[in-house]
């Protein structure tokens, strides 16, 4: 492992020029040509900086605690893990998870990550909730994900709903649906509220009616194709906004026992561009897919330009599936997401 002492007998220079050169404390105290060879030599000699005794000088550990409910374990949620993890790397930061459900008590897993030192924390849920923050992480850099705060005062990143809802709902009226029926859930969660408050505010622009008929909220297994096939027998409708992918699917099942085609007869929209659903489902599901990725990746630059007390500039190298917020603030931030185009909506003249 390269030293900072062999940089600065490479470079003719004390030990102590090359060591605020490396940890960026040279201006004004370094002529520039100067740290310039002393950067060019780390790079050429392999230089990477000693964590553990940065942490000592500095007082912190560079490492981030994730706290999660099944995130973890949820294959289409995974996304967060993977863009947080994406932005600590850019940003020189290490992240240790922590994944929480009935086994494994929530503020002993804080704790854990407390013993290890980590300088701030995420704290994100499996879908959008509203929640109330754990005490023990009050008062420390923290950023909520897919999550508010029930009391407000903590910056966090969830899916813009209502738009969700809203766009959703104008594909189906600009391909010439006339009779769209909301198959919305039971649950009482932001995501229900959003896309439904969305989806009767399309309606209402587009000048149609709204009829409570055709706004129907399910459960899920056969009580839900049940619900879905007495809209479908009652009302006829020829549009269906669902709320989410799994939904999507009783409409197919219910469509395909009628003789109907989607993508033909009735046009259908969802809401995850699930990979399974994604990949089973035929015609292919038009979907709005949710932004996990820039979720992840947003929380890590907002906490470390807390931590750190500085604005942050890096940018993910992935692909994005919706416009990436602007880093910071103290408010819960909504990212509106992108339609993606597949095949179950028909093509009217």
């Amino acid at each position: 492992m390269t030293t900072m002492k062999e940089i600065a007998r490479k470079t003719g220079v004390s030990t102590s020029t090359v060591s605020l050169v490396l940890n960026g404390r040279d201006r004004g105290r370094v002529k520039s040509d100067i740290a310039k060879r002393v950067r060019a030599a780390a790079e050429t000699m392999g230089y990477r900086p000693n964590p553990l005794a940065r942490s000592l000088r500095t007082s912190r550990t560079r490492m981030l605690g994730f706290v999660s409910d099944e995130i973890a374990t949820t294959p289409y949620a995974g996304g967060i893990i993977l863009g947080a993890q994406d932005a600590a790397r850019s940003l020189g930061y290490m992240m240790l998870t922590v994944n929480t459900d009935e086994r494994f008590d929530e503020d002993g897993g804080i704790a854990a990550l407390e013993r290890y030192g980590v300088d701030g924390f995420m704290y994100a849920t499996m879908y959008h909730r509203t929640v109330d923050v754990p005490r023990s992480l009050c008062g420390r850099p923290l950023v909520l994900v897919d999550a508010d705060a029930r009391n407000g005062g903590v910056p966090g990143i969830v899916p813009d709903e209502f738009h969700i809802g809203y766009d959703a709902t104008r594909r189906l009226v600009d391909a010439g649906c006339s009779r769209i029926a909301y198959v919305g859930s039971r649950d009482r969660i932001p995501a229900q509220t959003g896309r439904r408050k969305g989806y009767r505010q399309a309606l209402d622009d587009a000048g149609m009616p709204y009829d409570p008929r055709l706004d129907v909220a399910v459960t899920g297994n056969q009580p839900a194709v049940d619900d879905v096939d007495s809209l479908m027998e009652r009302f006829h409708p020829d549009g269906f906004f669902c709320f989410n992918d799994a939904h999507a699917w009783y409409v197919y099942e219910c469509a395909a026992r009628r003789g109907m085609r989607v993508g033909r007869d009735v046009s259908v929209v969802g809401v995850d561009n699930h990979r399974v659903f994604a990949q089973t489902l035929a015609p292919r599901l038009t979907t709005v897919a949710l932004p996990h990725y820039e979720m992840g990746f947003w929380a890590v630059c907002t906490l470390v330009s807390r931590i750190e007390g500085v604005a942050v500039d890096v940018r993910p190298s992935a692909g994005l599936v919706a416009d990436m917020p602007q880093f910071g603030g103290d408010g819960t931030v909504a990212v509106r997401c992108a339609l993606v185009e597949k095949d179950s909506v028909a093509h009217r003249s």
